[in-house]
This record gives structure tokens, C-alpha cells and sequence, in this order.
């Protein structure tokens, strides 16, 4: 791919107010006006250049906003205080009641609560499709059709997007394509594959210290300044903007975030070809067995790998809940959610991140009680790692047991 991320955050440079190589954080709820004149126009919505109240920006979150535009690789950017306060506000700017969505079916549980749940307040329906296959995505679209929604790399079976597939579908459509690309960040560039917004929750490896929630939306300049009109901006009106410091916090993290992806990439890469030639069901992007795995590699910065993301199918919850617990035990790692993290971090998704989806359809996507779900760390002996992890399962027998069908 010609679009270098990197390069892009590279030559961001900003000066703080007193000339620190850091900017400095805007530590206001509100901001002065020159005139009245401008406090009218601002209200009215002519709000370039302004600052009003830090639920509507600041300087720090514009700073950020900023960083992660250059990331994705579009006009700007609005940064909110968590994943779901962006992936919300976008989907109530989009649509009203009685339009329609088309989503992947295989999302974070909590984005899937609030499609299949939540959404129904509104009278807002949504097909939930399998989107690795462009078919199933044009079949369910409908008159009222208002949004194709998706997963670069999907919470929590890691299937693949063909982001610029569905792009050409969406455009035939006149359709907006609105991906997550949490999983997989400089690895994957969804707005140069022809979506039109693109969503992190900054929480996991953007900001990667485990430390914060946020969010951010990156698109056109008139989508995100929509976000943040004082009368119709679900950005604003929701209140999920996100702190200056937080924001000032996340800005400084994201300076090695080049680094981590390569090494979280580097390390997972190893486990699961470690564990697939110990005859281990494991799934990873970057493995030949994957099914989205050429998908990847067509759409993929190779400088940053496949992602940290991997998963294991152990049998049963027994055996994926004593493994968890002995790998804590033997600081291989904590029994977490969330991703993205020095220390590697492992969890169930059927009972923790995805519990949201019923059992029923679970099954059907392919969500078995016996996942796993990996973010490997930034260890620096990752053989090691391996070899006390295997260690466990060995102490488990779960080496022993019959491939999982």
C-alpha cells in the first residue's frame, strides 16, 4: 500500500503554548469570546476554528483528533469518552426512525446489544450478515437501508473484512460504510480502502497502557463538524466527548504505538504457528489456514503484521476457564477483557465480551464455549512464553485432546 500512516504521525509536530514539546492541556470547561457577534455565530453553527464548552472540543482533544486523522488517513477526526459513545453517536447521527442497517453479525458484544437492543426505541432495524460475503450483505439491504456497518478484523472470531469489496458495494448502494478498526490499527487503513467512517475505541492498543476508556470517529470534515452541531450533533448532545487530559495522555501514547503494533504482531505471529503445529485449533489472521488470510494480506500494511489478536478453541468452558486461571497463576498473563496491553490478556468471549449475544446465535456464527480469546503482549522472550504456556496445557491435557471439529 502508498499510504504510510507512519509517516504521517511521524511529521506531526506541535508546539505547546509556552513552546514545550508537548502541547499543553487545555485545563478549561469553558473558552472566552472576543465578540458576542462570534458566540451568536458559534451557537448558530459556524463553529471552525472555535472553542465554546469542552463537551462541544478543546484544544487537547483537537490535538488528538488530529494524530488519529493522520492514522486513518482522513479529513479529521472527534474523539469521544469511550468506543461505544463514538460507535453510538455515529449510528444516531446516520439514522432515524424506521431506517434499516446492515451489520456484521460477528461485532463487540456491546456494539451488538445496543444494534439488536437498544436501537429498537427508535424503531431502527438491523440484519445482522455474515460480511465476508458480499452476497449476504446486498441481499439484506433494503429501501430504508441507511448504513453498512462492519469489523476490519472481527470481535472475537477475527474474521476478515473486505473493506474495499464492500466499499464498491456500498457506493452502488449510495451507502455509507462505517468500520471498526480496533483490531487492527496501522495494520489496516479502512478510509483508503474506501470506507467513509472509520471508529476505534482508543481504550485498547491506540492507547495501549490499559489506563483509560475512549473513543474517536475519523471521517469528512462535514460528518465529524455534523457530530458536534449544538442543535442536531449526536456528539454533542449525548455528552460522550472526551476529558482534555485523557485525551493529552492518549496523544503522548500513541507516539510508540508503531513499535507495539510490530512487536504485538511479531509475538502473536509465533504463538499461533507454534500452536497450530501442536495440533491446536488456533485462528489468526496471519496463519495460511485462516480463512480470511488472503483477504489480509491484500489490504494490509505488511510492516505491521497480522495483529495482536489470536484465538484458541480448548473444548469446552472447563477447559478454557482452568487454562485461563493457570496461565494468571504462572504470570503468563491476566484473565481480562478488553485488548491491547503490555501483558498479554485472555477471556472467554461467549461468557464475558460477547455474553450480550444469545446462546442460540453464538453457535451459529461459530462461538464456541471452549474460545479463547488472546491479546498477546510485548513480551521480549516470546519463545518462553510459548514454552510455559504449552507447559500449562500439557498440566491440562488439553495437548491431548481430539481436534476440535
Amino acid at each position: 500500500m502508498n499510504y504510510k500512516a507512519s509517516d504521517k504521525l511521524q511529521d506531526l509536530q506541535y508546539f505547546g503554548e509556552y513552546g514545550g514539546v508537548n502541547p499543553s492541556i487545555s485545563d478549561s470547561s469553558t473558552y472566552t469570546f472576543i465578540s458576542a457577534k462570534t458566540m451568536f455565530d458559534t451557537f448558530e453553527g459556524n463553529t471552525e476554528g472555535c472553542y465554546l464548552y469542552s463537551r462541544h472540543s478543546s484544544p487537547s482533544n483537537l490535538y488528538l483528533g488530529e494524530a488519529l486523522a493522520a492514522l486513518e488517513g482522513t479529513e479529521t477526526a472527534n474523539v469521544y469518552g469511550s468506543g461505544m459513545g463514538a460507535i453510538t453517536a455515529v449510528i444516531l447521527q446516520m439514522c432515524n426512525s424506521g431506517d434499516h442497517i446492515v451489520s456484521s453479525r460477528t461485532i463487540y458484544g456491546g456494539t451488538y446489544a445496543f444494534m439488536k437492543n437498544f436501537l429498537k426505541k427508535f424503531n431502527i432495524k438491523v440484519s445482522f450478515v455474515d460480511t465476508t460475503s458480499i452476497e449476504a450483505i446486498e441481499n439484506a439491504i433494503t429501501d430504508s437501508t441507511k448504513m453498512i456497518y462492519c469489523e476490519a478484523v472481527s470481535n472475537p472470531l477475527l474474521e476478515v473484512a473486505n473493506i474495499a469489496a464492500i466499499s464498491t458495494l456500498a457506493k452502488k448502494h449510495e451507502l455509507p460504510l462505517v468500520v471498526d478498526n480496533t483490531f487492527s490499527p496501522l495494520s489496516v487503513a479502512p478510509g483508503k480502502l474506501g470506507a467513509d467512517v472509520v471508529i476505534h475505541s482508543l481504550t485498547k492498543f491506540i492507547n495501549g497502557t490499559s489506563d483509560c476508556v475512549a473513543g474517536v470517529v475519523c471521517g469528512t470534515t462535514d460528518f465529524c463538524l455534523s457530530l458536534k452541531d449544538v442543535n442536531s450533533g449526536a456528539g454533542m448532545l449525548l455528552g460522550s466527548t472526551l476529558d482534555s487530559l485523557r485525551a493529552s495522555s492518549i496523544l503522548k501514547n500513541m507516539r510508540t504505538l508503531h513499535i507495539r503494533m510490530k512487536k504485538h504482531s511479531e509475538n502473536a505471529l509465533y504463538l499461533a504457528e507454534k500452536f497450530e503445529q501442536d495440533g491446536l485449533k488456533v485462528s489468526y489472521p496471519g496463519l495460511a489456514s485462516h480463512p480470511g488470510h488472503q483477504t489480509m494480506k491484500t489490504q494490509m500494511n505488511s510492516e505491521y503484521g497480522y495483529g495482536g489478536l489470536l484465538t484458541l478453541n480448548v473444548g469446552s468452558l472447563e477447559n478454557a476457564n482452568a487454562l485461563m486461571e493457570l496461565m494468571q497463576e504462572k504470570n503468563l498473563g491476566y484473565l481480562a477483557v478488553s485488548l491491547g496491553f503490555y501483558k498479554t490478556l485472555f477471556s472467554a468471549p461467549g461468557t464475558s465480551t460477547s455474553s450480550e449475544i444469545p446462546l442460540e446465535e453464538q453457535i451459529a456464527m461459530g462461538l464456541s464455549e471452549g474460545l479463547i480469546r488472546f491479546s498477546i503482549g510485548l513480551d521480549n522472550d516470546i519463545e518462553r512464553t510459548y514454552k510455559t504456556m504449552k507447559g500449562c496445557m500439557e498440566q491440562l491435557h488439553i495437548l491431548n485432546l481430539k481436534p476440535v471439529s
